[in-house]
């Protein structure tokens, strides 16, 4: 991992990392808009580092949506979400409420504030799932993380919000460093369609033949994978508590 690079708000205008903060391209009156916006959220600088990439810049991630950064705001550190200028959408302000609406179930890093074109939230300081696993020797941590993980869709589910992507979840599950997990990015969230947060987190922890699901198998345990489909499809068919404890304690033995 590179080294992080601060750059406060006022110098962004004149380096290259005005590229990041407007990616993938940039205009002077464009630029003009973002720093007024960054401004009245409070942010000071911007932090660049991680292990991904925006153009040859390091950030926290990157996706369709978005390029994620770290904001200083009052001498905190917190993850902020730039709209890319080429993105589907126009606003990050649904997302923002639909990590709100996450955050009313304990769900999510806390939102922070939000503006047309930035997104500011708790900084998760940790892992993404699969890095996290693949050291993970312990079944006791590992099936206090999945409890806690399968609850937090429980409660999604209960809301009825929709992630959307958690049967990919190696980019959306992170593991902070006391061994909380997190789950992140709801951009393709929906409080309109059907929830299905538990089945598809299962489908990606319990079932398949990802790299994460050989090690949990091998932590904690082989499934009666027959007996879990029939958990998976009862549960899908009549979503209640009761299903949920059936499910639960076949995927955590």
């Amino acid at each position: 991992m590179q080294p992080p690079t601060i750059i406060k708000i006022e110098s962004l205008n004149n380096g290259p990392f005005a590229e990041v903060v407007c990616y993938p391209r940039t205009t002077p009156k464009e630029m003009e808009n973002r720093i007024a916006q960054l401004r009245s959220l409070g942010v000071l600088a911007l932090e660049f580092s991680g292990n991904s990439a925006a153009f040859k810049f390091p950030v926290l991630g990157k996706g369709y949506v978005g390029v994620v950064a770290i904001a200083h705001v009052n001498g905190e550190k917190l993850a902020i979400k730039m709209r890319r200028s080429d993105a589907d959408r126009k606003s990050l302000e649904p997302e923002a409420r639909l990590l709100v609406k996450a955050n009313s179930v304990e769900v999510g890093p806390k939102f922070g504030a939000s503006t047309r074109d930035f997104l500011l939230m708790q900084l998760i300081e940790g892992n993404i799932f699969p890095d996290w696993v693949e050291k993970q020797r312990d079944s006791d941590v590992l099936r206090d993380v999945l409890r806690d993980v399968l609850e937090q869709c429980w409660r999604l589910d209960e809301a009825g919000l929709d992630h959307g992507e958690l049967s990919k979840a190696p980019k959306h599950l992170l593991i902070d460093r006391s061994n909380k997990p997190f789950i992140v990015d709801f951009e393709t969230a929906s409080l309109s369609r059907k929830v299905s947060n538990v089945t598809s987190i299962c489908q990606f922890l319990f079932q398949g033949n990802s790299d994460s699901a050989k090690r949990i198998a091998e932590v904690l345990g082989i499934r009666d994978k027959d007996n879990l489909i029939l958990a998976l499809k009862r549960y899908k068919k009549e979503r209640n508590r009761n299903n949920f404890e059936k499910l639960f304690g076949l995927c955590l033995l």
